[in-house]
C-alpha cells in the first residue's frame, strides 16, 4: 500500500519516479544507472538479476535523485558516466545533488 506522503502531484508513488542512482559495490567501485522504479531496480541489482552488478554484491544505494522525466534521468546518467571520475561521483554523493547535468 502506498502512503499518502509518497504520492506526488503526478499521482505516482515516490518509488516510480524517474530517477538517476549511484550504487556502491563490494569492490568499492560505483555503478551509475537510471530507472522509472528505483525500488524494483535496486531489488534486481541486489538479487543478482543485473549482469553488470551480479558479482559485485552486496551493493549499497549511495545516491538517488528524482528527475522530471525518464529521458532527463537517462541524460544525467550518460553525463555522469562520461566523467569517468571517482572524485566527481563521490562529490555528488557527499553533496546529495547532481549539479548542472
Amino acid at each position: 500500500m502506498v502512503e499518502r506522503s509518497d504520492v506526488h502531484r503526478t499521482g505516482r508513488s515516490a518509488n516510480m519516479l524517474p530517477t538517476v542512482y549511484i550504487l556502491k559495490c563490494s569492490n568499492n567501485r560505483y555503478y551509475v544507472g537510471s530507472t522509472n522504479n528505483l525500488k524494483r531496480r535496486f531489488e534486481e541489482h541486489s538479487g543478482g538479476k543485473v549482469r553488470a552488478t551480479r558479482n559485485l554484491r552486496p551493493i549499497v544505494l549511495a545516491f538517488s535523485q528524482n528527475c522530471s522525466t525518464l529521458s532527463r534521468a537517462r541524460k544525467m546518467e550518460r553525463k555522469l558516466k562520461s566523467y569517468k571520475s571517482r572524485k566527481i561521483i563521490e562529490m555528488i554523493i557527499r553533496d546529495g545533488l547532481i549539479r548542472d547535468a
